[in-house]
């Protein structure tokens, strides 16, 4: 095993110029608008609706993570460079990096060892500034919001105790959480209570990987509900006519980024919601754009299959009108000992006691994905503290279930160790795939879809609404908003809104504390338990490790 960091390992490899690997993808030159030798973003034009239909959507989900993750985007990257081992053309379409987990905790969000995509310093950081352009259009609704609220010629009459927007920055700051503004005098605008969310978590995020076109992207910037008048009448972006302006700052960033895997497999990176709070996926238009363009498009998804699965499965693939073929549920041993029981202290120990009993949380999600008419494959993601037992019994445990779990050794050997992995995938695609069915109807009234959410995919016994959250259906229901999606918050520690109860936990009743609205992307977001909208730094950040040298060389970042 390599004893070379994921930094060492992406730049010791010499780069392809990026209209190389869009060859690979019949992309003319003429068509890339390049950010540098290494980046480059595609226009919506190559999207092919056709293809899309043809082509084959793998989608790469985990069981529920310990705190490190258990490497969905590792595995992701590695199975696309299998897949093009065993002469499949694939591309890999991924989400973008925020800067707060990048300089917080968790750190980058590339892949790692042998299975990355490069060039990883770029990606992690500003990459071609769609962050950046997410982050002013989200706050420039925010300075027009504060600008009406002062204004005696251009006044809506909003009520500012009703206003719902919220201000964003892409950095891990918790004294942002509840701040005031508009101190200082008159002229510094109408002092409200506020606060920031981290940038992943804005509407206009969840929507930029929603909209399906330019036009589509204005319509919905449009439709964000901001509050009520004093006289209880709601108020929408397009209201202040901000749809335009901020559809401007968007313009490029609608547009899908190309880079490239280190072994020269095109990838595709798009898009960053988080996905305990919203959708966690990529945009459709990326997810458009790969399968245009490949024969095979491995994409990931957020957290566990209860979170980010459930919601590319229920939201983005009914609104997209995808078919996935194919579910990989990532597994480590690890992940496994922690469900059993094991104390983070112990996660590297091995022990099958712990394992066996930890399986239990696995396959409740192998049972989940089933319900959504698709088979899954298992990647057990290596790692150097697994006993052979332990992997044994996971594959055995799989197939008496009926399912495959193979080995995926991508960090470790790149391709070469996902081969294995990539035929089981092309196995289920070619032999067992199915129509995928959405697990409830949009149409289905709020709470049934909250209920069938909790209930079929959490296992739930059931579901309890705070005063505020009856309040928040009741207002759902006056504003006519009863068709859209449900996009659950909960934490991503567990099946439940409990992040102790690990494991398969039944009997349990979630609760709904709130239920927000996201008008744009035309989803209702109920709230289970509190859920953190902008992180904090832990004590001892990841950028504290972080060193650039005179030659621009940095190191530390993973």
């Amino acid at each position: 095993m390599s004893h070379l960091t994921d930094i060492q390992i992406a730049q010791a490899k010499e780069l392809k110029h990026i209209r190389i690997i869009a060859q690979k993808l019949n992309i003319d030159e003429d068509d890339l608008e390049m950010y540098g030798k290494y980046k480059a973003k595609l226009p919506l034009s190559l999207i092919d609706n056709d293809k899309v239909d043809a082509n084959n959507l793998i989608l790469v989900t985990a069981l529920t993570p310990t705190p490190a993750g258990e490497g969905k985007t590792t595995v992701s990257i590695g199975l696309t460079e299998g897949l093009n081992k065993i002469r499949k053309q694939a591309t890999v379409v991924l989400r973008e990096p925020s800067l707060g987990p990048v300089f917080g905790i968790k750190g980058g969000a590339a892949g790692g060892g042998y299975s990355q995509v490069v060039p990883m310093e770029d990606i992690n950081l500003h990459f071609t500034g769609d962050f950046n352009a997410v982050e002013k259009a989200n706050n420039l609704l925010s300075a027009l919001i504060d600008n009406n609220l002062q204004s005696k010629t251009n006044n809506l009459n909003i009520d500012p105790r009703t206003v719902l927007w919220k201000r964003v920055i892409d950095m891990n700051d918790r004294s942002l959480r509840d701040i005031t503004i508009g101190l200082g005098g008159t002229a510094n605008g109408i002092p409200r209570q506020d606060s920031f969310d981290i940038t992943p978590a804005s509407e206009v995020m969840a929507i930029l990987c929603m909209a399906s076109d330019l036009e589509n992207l204005k319509e919905r910037l449009g439709n964000i509900f901001i509050g009520f008048t004093f006289d209880k009448k709601p108020i929408f972006a397009r209201d202040l006519k901000a749809e335009n302006a901020m559809a401007i700052l968007l313009k490029d960033a609608i547009k899908p980024n190309l880079v490239q895997t280190l072994e020269e497999n095109p990838a595709i990176i798009h898009g960053g919601p988080f996905a305990n709070i919203a959708q966690g996926t990529n945009t459709i238009i990326a997810t458009k754009m790969g399968l245009s363009l490949s024969n095979y498009v491995v994409t990931e998804a957020g957290f566990g299959a209860d979170l980010g699965a459930e919601k590319f499965l229920n939201i983005k693939s009914q609104f997209a009108k995808l078919n996935p073929k194919c579910v990989v549920l990532v597994a480590t041993i690890r992940a496994l000992r922690h469900h059993g029981g094991a104390k983070p202290e112990a996660y590297n120990i091995v022990d099958l006691e712990k394992v066996a009993k930890g399986f239990a949380n696995l396959e409740k999600h192998i049972e989940n994905i089933r319900k959504y008419n698709i088979e899954p494959v298992v990647a057990i993601n290596s790692f150097v503290s697994d006993s052979k037992e332990e992997i044994n019994f996971v594959i055995d445990k799989c197939a008496s279930l009926g399912v495959e779990a193979v080995l995926s050794e991508g960090w470790e050997k790149g391709g070469e160790g996902t081969k294995n992995l990539a035929k089981a995938v092309v196995n289920v695609v070619e032999n067992k795939a199915t129509q995928y069915k959405p697990l409830y109807d949009w149409k289905s009234p709020i709470k049934d879809k909250i209920e069938t959410i909790a209930k079929e995919i959490y296992g739930a016994k059931s579901v309890e609404y705070s005063k505020q959250a009856q309040l928040n259906l009741r207002r759902i229901d006056r504003l006519g908003f009863n068709d859209f999606a449900v996009c659950m918050a909960k934490t991503q520690k567990s099946f439940s809104d409990n992040a102790g109860l690990i494991g398969r936990p039944e009997g349990f009743t979630v609760t709904v504390r709130e239920i927000e609205i996201a008008a744009g992307a035309e989803f209702v977001i109920p709230i289970l338990g509190k859920m953190m909208r902008m992180p904090g730094l832990p004590s001892i950040p990841a950028s504290e490790n972080m060193i650039i040298d005179n030659n621009g060389v940095i190191s530390g970042l993973s």
